[in-house]
């Protein structure tokens, strides 16, 4: 028992001895600068990811911006309009164009007159199909839970 302890003592100071060979921890300091250029070129990928999405998001946000710019100025070449003049005098002064005669008719009058729609086109009286049971109870836990109205 004594012998095979000695032995595996003997192999141990041989390998440790071998760790301290040139080519041995050539090998050892090669591995470590791998992973460490390998750590940090992961690190390098993971930053270019986050400034990608937030350059991709300032991109959208810069877009919306020009078409809500666009809007707004196709809405003032709007209100430049003869057209517009025109619109919002007839609307707001009850005023009429040359030649033409204003006639204003009682909302009563014209209800009475009016044509009702047929089930098809009417969009205001849609029925909503009946949920069953358990969907109502889980929904109203949900806006319960969540305080939601």
């Amino acid at each position: 028992m004594r012998k095979r302890g000695q032995q595996i003592f003997a192999r141990v100071i041989a390998y440790v001895r071998e760790l301290y060979d040139v080519r041995v921890l050539g090998v050892h300091v090669f591995v470590v600068v791998a992973l460490l250029v390998t750590w940090s070129g992961v690190g390098v990928i993971q930053d270019n990811y986050k400034l990608q999405k937030q350059i991709s998001r300032l991109r959208q946000e810069t877009e919306l911006q020009n078409l809500e710019n666009d809007t707004l100025r196709l809405r003032n070449q709007y209100y430049d309009m003869d057209q517009y003049l025109e619109l919002t005098a007839r609307r707001q002064f009850g005023l009429a164009a040359p030649g033409e005669k204003l006639l204003l008719v009682p909302e009563s009058v014209a209800l009475a007159n009016s044509v009702d729609l047929p089930e098809s086109q009417k969009t205001s009286e849609k029925t909503k199909p009946e949920k069953p049971r358990y969907q109502q109870n889980f929904e109203a836990w949900m806006q319960f839970l969540f305080r939601r109205s």
